[in-house]
């Protein structure tokens, strides 16, 4: 027998073609909201898209292509994620506290991580088509 509390929380989704369109809506606002908001996403933008157009240039096997590509992505991810842990924490306190910055220090290393990995990628896959033979 279905609920009678009106009060009872509506489902979160109904699920099918219509969430998926609204899941997009919002992923495309949330990428919007990026390049307008973020300075750090917008220069990161700078590097990712001349590269990620340039990977398919260069000529490697397709399975290093598709790894060039996606290591720049992994930025762009870890980016996105960072500036909403920090827009999470500054909308629950602008009060400076001591988890507050553990967790933006976190998420700005993982934007490290991800860049060192995406040079470490791009600098391996260029070196073994481009060094000179030994």
């Amino acid at each position: 027998m279905p609920s009678t509390n009106i009060h009872a929380p509506a489902p979160k989704s109904k699920g099918g073609l219509a969430r998926i369109f609204r899941a997009s809506k919002h992923s495309w606002q949330g990428l919007v909201a990026a390049a307008k908001h973020e300075q750090a996403f917008r220069q990161e933008l700078m590097v990712v898209i001349p590269l990620s157009i340039g990977a398919w240039f260069i000529p490697v096997p397709p399975l290093q292509r598709a790894l060039l590509f996606s290591v720049l992505q992994i930025i762009l991810i870890a980016e996105l994620l960072n500036s909403a842990i920090e827009a999470n924490t500054d909308h629950i306190s602008l009060e400076i506290h001591p988890l507050a910055k553990r967790a933006k220090d976190m998420g700005s290393a993982a934007v490290m991580l991800s860049i060192i990995l995406s040079a470490a990628v791009w600098g391996a896959v260029l070196w073994q088509w481009y060094a000179p033979a030994q």
